[in-house]
């Protein structure tokens, strides 16, 4: 490959839907064998001229070039013939396949028409180049997040690709496996592959990135190499005016002596919890700090009577719950904003209006028949606080950033009012703007007397907003600190010696 070679060249690209004109004459050059990011707020454009460039979407006006060679067609197999894969935010996988199956979909080995078992050993050599630990026979349904972003990687990886366009690659991994995936790019920027970064986690794009272009309102801002940039920088490019990146101040913690609003005592479940005991009290924001997979969102999925509790007892405002199912947690004052926000929070077949309205319908309606113009108003009172773009009541959730998809997720429960809140990663995938619109409406929560729970994988997160957190590992709370009292490096030491201390038991054993 050439030194100097544009991998990517767009001219005078414009997209627009349903009016609404997303992206506006972008002009970009792209240098092969780079590692080069998209950053903006939410509803910028960078997801979709990244879509653009993958062929998902085709655009209205202007032109594509890969590797000098004009694009007419726009279609992924378009895009992949010509070596541009793309991995999307919201993850494009068959949960019924296991991972191999996955990773090899379409490209699997065959002989004569048969399948043979090749891909096995395909995925063995591509396991070398990755590292991440993934179980080759596991279906994918099974899998978190996490684990199903790293089949997306390991699959664009695995078709050769030229050019791998990662929309926040990094937005379900601890900063531990964030690390591991930064060095996977490395070792293909090494090879010659040029990766596009789309990701609101400026320090990534700072540390691992050779050049960053800049979005505002479908607008190319600017593009420069990232030597010399700062995080304030580009947030001030970003949003246009010089900014601060500031944490809201927590309301006073809540005495000792309130009684909890929300309390597990020696809790159990089929989905891998034991023996956790937490409280939460009123105004207070606990935070719950652990690796992917040590049980964290298990422990939301409980509260939320999503998944059964099979031993000890669950306790709100004092009074043990049976057998507690969503539809009784709910009517109880529990709320939970899910990790997976397309899969698990919204119907995206509906518009806004009646995503934000789902969990009050009873409370706007008279005799079973809904108060539409309550509705409408409720709706848009939200739609003004979290700043929703675009704007409208009635516009399809489907075709939404993912920050704007999350604040309508949050404007359901911000409507609600309930007494305790469950946030699971609440700030994925959105951009430094809203994240600090969606820190303030945490922190008005607890202000407002509501018990919330907090899970991040951003350590930062968890520590600046919450009072208390728990530390957990393999399904069980091992501690608990004053966040105040914690670092992003002394919470992790905490996890990694605890994971480290119940793993040699069973290593021992097993010899």
């Amino acid at each position: 490959m050439a030194a100097g070679q544009t991998a990517i060249r767009v001219r005078g690209v414009a997209k627009s839907f349903g009016g609404t004109r997303i992206l506006d004459d972008i002009d970009l050059d792209i240098d092969a064998g780079t590692v080069h990011a998209l950053v903006g707020e939410n509803g910028a454009g960078k997801s979709s001229l990244g879509k653009i460039v993958g062929g998902y979407y085709t655009p209205d006006e202007g032109e594509v070039s890969v590797f000098g060679e004009r694009v007419t067609r726009f279609t992924p197999r378009e895009a992949l013939s010509r070596g541009v894969a793309m991995i999307h935010q919201e993850l494009q996988l068959v949960p019924e396949l296991n991972v191999v199956q996955n990773v090899f979909l379409g490209r699997e080995s065959a002989r004569g028409g048969v399948l043979t078992r090749g891909d096995e050993e395909r995925f063995a050599a591509l396991e070398k180049t990755c590292d991440f630990g993934i179980d080759p026979l596991a279906k994918v349904a099974r899998l978190r997040i996490a684990e199903r972003q790293k089949v997306e990687i390991m699959r664009a990886i695995a078709r050769d690709a030229r050019v791998i366009i990662m929309d926040e690659p990094t937005s379900s991994l601890t900063e531990d496996e964030a690390d591991r995936l930064h060095e996977v790019i490395r070792r293909l920027k090494a090879q010659g592959k040029t990766i596009i970064y789309v990701s609101h986690f400026l320090d990534h794009i700072i540390a691992n990135c050779d050049n960053v272009t800049v979005m505002r309102d479908g607008r190319v801002v600017r593009t420069s190499p990232i030597a010399g940039e700062t995080k304030k920088s580009l947030v001030d490019s970003m949003l246009g005016q010089e900014s601060d990146i500031l944490w809201p101040e927590l309301p006073p913690a809540p005495d000792g002596s309130v009684a909890p609003i929300a309390e597990l005592r020696g809790v159990a479940t089929h989905s891998g919890l034991n023996g956790i005991s937490l409280t939460i009290r009123p105004g207070e924001i606990v935070g719950l700090i652990g690796l992917v997979g040590s049980g964290r969102t298990e422990v939301a999925r409980a509260m939320f009577g999503a998944d059964p509790i099979t031993a000890g007892q669950y306790l709100i405002a004092g009074e043990p719950q049976g057998r507690l199912n969503v539809r009784d947690a709910v009517r109880r004052g529990v709320a939970l904003v899910p990790e997976d926000r397309r899969k698990q929070g919204l119907v995206l077949t509906q518009t806004t209006r009646p995503n934000v309205s789902l969990g009050t319908l009873g409370a706007i309606s008279r005799s079973g028949i809904l108060d539409t113009r309550r509705e409408v108003a409720r709706v848009k009172e939200m739609i003004a606080h979290f700043g929703i773009v675009p704007g409208r009541v009635d516009g399809r959730v489907a075709r939404y950033s993912g920050g704007n998809q999350q604040k309508v997720l949050l404007s359901k429960w911000a409507v609600a009012r309930p007494r305790i809140l469950i946030l699971d990663e609440p700030s994925r995938g959105v951009d430094i703007g809203a994240r600090q619109r969606i820190h303030e409406f945490i922190v008005d929560m607890a202000r407002q007397g509501m018990g919330v729970l907090l899970i991040s994988s951003e350590l930062e997160e968890v520590i600046n907003l919450s009072h208390r957190s728990y530390l957990m590992s393999d399904g069980r709370i091992f501690g608990e600190a004053p966040s105040a009292s914690l670092t992003v490096e002394s919470a992790l030491h905490r996890v990694f010696l605890e994971q480290n201390r119940r793993s040699v038991p069973q290593e021992a054993a097993a010899q």
